[in-house]
């Protein structure tokens, strides 16, 4: 016979510590209210929206339209968290963004993997990270 008590208790034990691990890399949360969209989030939060949606994968969707009033999101990671960022506007392009935030158009796309060489794919209200790499072959 199984003892089905001890098991839901080490099943709740396996879940809490998942749950403590993944806050203790998370340097910044974010409770999904009602109304909110990735963009929207990302702006407000500064948080780009491939940062938010990446750190996020196996909650959001691609479309990011699965989102649940009161779930909790990370918005990044410790030691990965990009906070300076740039909202797209209409008829922004990559130079003059990067240009901007005194970083170079190759630091924009590192921080932006899902940015084309072209920077043709970004779109009035997306959220890019800005901030300068550290590590940039251009800092050696």
């Amino acid at each position: 016979m199984v003892n089905f008590n001890n098991i839901n208790v080490f099943a709740i034990a396996g879940l809490s510590f998942g749950v403590l691990v993944r806050s203790q890399a998370c340097a910044r949360n974010y409770t999904v209210q009602p109304g909110d969209f990735c963009d929207k989030i990302s702006a407000e939060q500064n948080v780009s929206t491939f940062q938010l949606a990446s750190v996020n994968s196996k909650i959001i969707d691609p479309a990011c339209d699965n989102l649940a009033v009161g779930e909790v999101l990370c918005l990044g990671l410790v030691g990965e968290d990009c906070s300076t960022v740039h909202v797209v506007a209409s008829g922004d392009a990559c130079d003059a963004i990067a240009a901007q935030a005194n970083i170079t158009t190759a630091d924009l796309l590192t921080d932006n993997p899902n940015v084309s060489v072209g920077c043709t794919n970004i779109y009035p209200g997306e959220v890019l990270c800005v901030a300068p790499v550290v590590n940039s072959t251009n800092s050696a």
